[in-house]
Order: structure tokens, then C-alpha cells, then sequence
């Protein structure tokens, strides 16, 4: 045999030896072995009604706050309170002499013993007065009778006559006199009054119970009658100031209930009622003036930023739990669950956020049937047992 075809008989022979052992294998290489299906909880998508919101920035401030003014000219005594203090209704604020307003009572006081005693002395001319025509009514009377006898003549009768009369005038004018003095009296114990109550408004007392958040006087201060000595706000009740564009003030109505958040504090979303609306807009930015009343026992301070979520309509939204939603960066995708039980990921635009829900903008049809809650090792393509 020659060498060629000793070459051919090797060849062949290392070829029935390959087809004898099933097929040609890679070198370094295995087959790949098929996922195991993962048991998920698996939700249809369906399309809810749900309320819009407008969002309105507010402010908070307390629902009951007082700027203290004096009632009386003086010098300030002294400023028992310092910002951030509270106080109790009735507690003393301010102290301011009350020098001028002690001498304005005395003065009352004198004018008001005088009018008594102008008034004595009228009841006493009045019941000498009365007296005197009493005796001159009965003098008229006999007078009258002798005129009828021929006993005086008519001159004197003319006489008596007179003198009765003047006697009635002089105690009708006794009775003016003691109405006049009366009159001062009840002046005088006015006056009298008025200087009492200036004496009491020396000492500037708390409303009611609150805080003081504004200070705007001095001991050693003059004070006059209007001007601004302190500021006072009701502890723990606030509202929260907005305003609302004309186009939703049909959605809101008094008592009506909305969420109110307050970043400063850190918390979670309180719940509010609309307590006052304002009933004309703004000519300028045509919108309503809103207070909502907070709730009690807070520590909500005035000035603080608050968003306001005010429902202003209904409408067809499609949600999911936020834990369907996988976030890659900023690529929002949800597993999508096919006829064959296959886990297929779908990139979705999602939306507003309803504490643990999800809105799916565009990406997931109603009817679709996606993964409620992904596990972490759930891939693209992965087999899905449905829990």
C-alpha cells in the first residue's frame, strides 16, 4: 500500500470515530442549562378612577393672632414677657404709669361729690320751694272765698292770686334745678368710671393663652393710646394660607377635607379643613383667598412653608404598586407576564405617586399581566410561576 491511500484509511477512520462519539463538542464549552421558574405574585393592570390635585403653595400661620396696643398715654414701667414666651389670659404684659390716670380719677371723683351735693342742696330748694306754694295755694283759695263774701277786694285777691302762681313757677323750677344736678351726677359717675377702667388698662393683660412672637416696646417707652406694644398668637391652633385659581373654586366648599404637607418638620401628611374661603378674587392674579384649619397639638410655627393638595376632579388613571416597578438610573420598566409564563421587562413613564402605588403613564395596557412585587433575582426572560 502506498502512502496515500495509508493517508485516506487514517482520515476515514478518525471520522467514524467522531460520528461514533455523537458529534463534534467545542473545546471549552458546555451546553446552557434552562432557569428555574420563580414563584411571583403576579396583578392584571387595571385602569381606576382617582382624584386630581392641584398643588398650592401656603403658609402657616396661627389662626388667632393680636397685636396689644396701649388704651393710655404713660411712660412703660416695665415688659414682663420677652419674644417666644408663654403666657396664660390674664397674665400681666406690660406695666405703664398710671400717674395721669390717678389724677384723672381723683378729679372725677371730686366733680362726682360735688354733683351729689349740688343735688342735695336742689331737693332741699325744691321742698322749700313746694312748701311755699302749698302755703300760697291755700291763702289763693281763702282769698278767693272772701271775694265771694265781698270781705277783700279785688285788688287784693288779684294779688294773692299772683303770689300763688309765682309760687308754683318757683317750684317747677326747683324741680329743673334737681334734674339738672342729677344729670351732673350721672356725668360725674361716668367720668368717674372711665378713669377707673384707664386705671385698670395700666396694666396690659394677655387675652388668652398663646405666644409671644413680637415685641415692639421698651421699658422706659412712651405709650400713647394705639400704639403697638407686643404681639401675641393663640397657642396651638394654625390654619394655612393659600390661593386658589378662579378655575377650581367650584371644586372647594367650607369643611371639605385636604392633605397638607410640611417639609420642615419631616413628617407625614396631615389632614385639613377648609375653613374659610374668601368670597372675592383678586382683581389682579383672579384667584381666592383659602384657609385651611390645621389640626390641633402640631408643632406647626408661623411662617413655615406648607403644600396644600386640594382634589379638584376625577379621572381614569392606571396604577401599580411601587414595588412592580424596577428603576434602572433613570429607566422605569416593569416585568410584563406572557401567555408562556415568561417574565419580559417593558420600560414604562410612570407618574404621580399615591403613597404605595405607582401611575403608569404609557408602556403597560389595561388587561396586561405584570410581576405586583419583583424579586432581586428576577431576570429579562426568566420563567414565572404565578403565586
Amino acid at each position: 500500500m502506498t502512502a496515500k491511500p495509508l493517508q485516506v484509511v487514517i482520515v476515514l477512520f478518525i471520522a467514524a470515530a467522531l460520528a461514533a462519539c455523537g458529534g463534534e463538542i467545542e473545546p471549552g464549552t458546555t451546553a446552557p442549562a434552562e432557569h428555574a421558574a420563580i414563584a411571583v405574585p403576579v396583578a392584571e393592570a387595571r385602569i381606576s378612577e382617582a382624584h386630581s390635585f392641584y398643588e398650592a403653595v401656603a403658609t402657616i400661620n396661627a389662626r388667632n393672632a393680636s397685636t396689644i396696643s396701649a388704651k393710655l398715654m404713660g411712660a412703660v414701667q416695665a415688659v414682663h414677657v420677652n419674644e417666644g414666651d408663654v403666657v396664660k389670659k390674664g397674665d400681666r404684659l406690660v406695666s405703664i404709669d398710671p400717674s395721669t390716670v390717678n389724677a384723672q380719677l381723683a378729679q372725677a371723683e371730686a366733680a362726682l361729690r360735688e354733683a351729689r351735693r349740688a343735688e342735695t342742696s336742689a331737693v332741699s330748694a325744691r321742698d322749700a320751694t313746694a312748701a311755699a306754694a302749698d302755703l300760697a295755694e291755700a291763702t289763693y283759695r281763702r282769698y278767693k272765698q272772701l271775694l265771694a263774701d265781698q270781705s277783700v277786694s279785688r285788688q287784693e285777691y288779684d294779688e294773692m292770686a299772683s303770689r300763688s302762681r309765682q309760687a308754683r313757677a318757683a317750684e317747677a323750677q326747683a324741680e329743673a334745678m334737681i334734674a339738672a344736678a342729677r344729670s351732673r351726677v350721672q356725668q360725674a359717675q361716668a367720668a368717674a368710671r372711665q378713669a377707673t377702667l384707664a386705671k385698670k388698662d395700666a396694666q396690659v393683660l394677655a387675652p388668652y393663652d398663646g405666644l409671644v412672637v413680637g415685641k415692639m416696646i421698651e421699658e422706659g417707652d412712651l405709650a400713647a393710646p394705639g400704639t403697638p406694644l407686643l404681639t401675641v398668637e393663640q397657642d396651638g391652633v394654625f390654619c394655612a394660607d393659600l390661593v386658589l385659581p378662579e378655575r377650581h373654586i367650584q371644586a372647594v366648599k367650607v369643611g371639605m377635607p385636604v392633605t397638607v404637607s410640611v417639609p420642615a418638620l419631616g413628617g407625614p401628611t396631615v389632614t385639613g379643613k377648609i375653613g374659610r374661603i374668601v368670597p372675592s378674587a383678586d382683581v389682579q392674579s383672579r384667584s381666592f383667598e383659602i384657609k385651611v384649619s390645621m389640626p390641633e397639638g402640631s408643632d406647626f410655627k408661623s411662617g413655615m412653608f406648607a403644600r396644600v393638595f386640594i382634589p379638584v376632579g376625577g379621572t381614569g388613571i392606571l396604577r401599580v404598586p411601587a414595588a412592580a416597578v424596577v428603576r434602572e438610573g433613570q429607566l422605569s420598566g416593569v416585568f410584563v407576564v406572557d401567555r408562556d409564563q415568561i417574565a419580559r421587562l417593558r420600560l414604562v413613564r410612570t407618574g404621580k405617586t399615591y403613597e404605595d402605588q405607582v401611575e403608569i403613564v404609557s408602556g403597560l395596557q389595561e388587561g396586561q399581566r405584570y410581576v405586583a412585587a419583583v424579586p432581586p433575582t428576577l431576570k429579562d426572560g426568566m420563567p414565572v410561576e404565578v403565586r
